[in-house]
């Protein structure tokens, strides 16, 4: 029985990662487990599993991520690597307690592969350019924000691979866990049962000596404070903040405790993204996908902080937006038009 079990994870696994999906879903229902994948930020139901078999497979990837199987009342996160196809892949996996009695549980996807360039992975070479740009100031907060899915991690990991490699900057992590490991850099990893909480872990990073501090992701008050902090040392900060767009960010770190005063002094930019479907390169059939950046600096983030303090609306211009940048992609033949069709309404 077990290596039945063993041969539906693993099948599970393989199937999610043939369908490019970023993230799988068991949840039970009232008469089985339905499974979901989610793939560029959609998510659709794939199949059902009896309560039995629902309840073997997670208890073994609990087994994998060294979890309390026993233990079903309380959430757990934890990690595993696996390869599939012959190439590695790292498993983030979360379990959920539900009124059924019976756990929920997400495991995200991450590819064990080296970060790629900023210039692969955008839909348009100015955006690439001006991240760049921006990764390559002294000191400060560099926010990245979009929804779950949407590439906010892998264009991160890409920043950092140029600020390590092209500018040679000392890169310190501070993350909960490591998403991807990389020599270029020291990460660490919270592990609060350790005692090396977010604020621990940012004061030991402070006397090493670091050029650029990264913070996994920004997820309450503390942690907002803490990326704040760092920035007033005088290092350059990078992190992860989930919020609807690039403007919407600003009153989200107000809502965690951050004054307007101290996003003036931080902020050196916010940029939000999306992927998008483009049009197949040369030699290959399939779309390609890329990611969609709402970047927002330098004058039009002075206006944006002023208005929010002011409590007034900010937009940016027609052409900085989602919408305006789908449109002139669609107009000269980048993306796809179908997708302008179905989410330009949406963005």
């Amino acid at each position: 029985m077990q290596a039945i079990i063993e041969k539906r994870c693993a099948d599970l696994l393989q199937k999610a990662v043939e369908n490019s999906t970023t993230d799988i879903h068991i949840k039970p229902d009232s008469s089985c487990y339905s499974v979901a994948f989610r793939s560029f930020q959609h998510l659709r139901q794939v199949t059902t599993i009896p309560f039995d078999l629902g309840d073997r497979m997670i208890a073994y990837f609990k087994y994998l991520s060294l979890l309390d199987m026993s233990e079903k009342r309380k959430p757990q996160t934890g990690s595993f690597h696996l390869p599939i196809n012959q190439t590695s892949y790292y498993f983030r996996i979360s379990t959920l307690p539900s009124v059924l009695t019976r756990e929920s549980i997400v495991i995200r996807i991450i590819p064990d592969e080296a970060a790629q360039s900023i210039h692969h992975l955008a839909a348009f070479r100015d955006s690439a350019r001006l991240l760049e740009k921006l990764a390559e100031a002294p000191q400060g907060l560099i926010l990245l924000t979009g929804p779950t899915g949407c590439g906010k991690s892998t264009t991160l990991y890409s920043l950092l691979k140029h600020c390590a490699e092209t500018l040679n900057r000392n890169i310190i992590t501070l993350e909960d866990p490591v998403e991807r490991k990389n020599h270029a850099m020291l990460q660490i990893q919270v592990n609060e049962k350790a005692g090396l909480s977010y604020a621990a872990g940012l004061k030991a990073i402070l006397r090493h000596d670091p050029d650029i501090i990264m913070i996994g992701e920004i997820r309450d008050a503390d942690t907002a404070l803490i990326a704040i902090r760092a920035a007033l040392t005088g290092h350059l900060v990078f992190s992860t903040i989930h919020a609807r767009h690039s403007v919407g960010c600003l009153h989200r770190l107000f809502d965690l405790g951050i004054s307007y005063e101290d996003m003036a002094q931080t902020l050196i930019a916010i940029s939000a993204q999306r992927i998008i479907p483009v049009f197949p390169e040369i030699g290959h059939e399939k779309t390609a996908y890329r990611a969609l950046y709402e970047i927002l600096h330098g004058e039009r983030l002075d206006d944006a902080l002023q208005s929010a303090k002011d409590r007034k609306a900010y937009a940016l211009p027609e052409f900085l937006t989602f919408g305006g940048q789908i449109r002139e992609g669609v107009k000269i033949g980048a993306i796809e038009p179908s997708y302008a069709v179905k989410t330009d309404n949406t963005l």
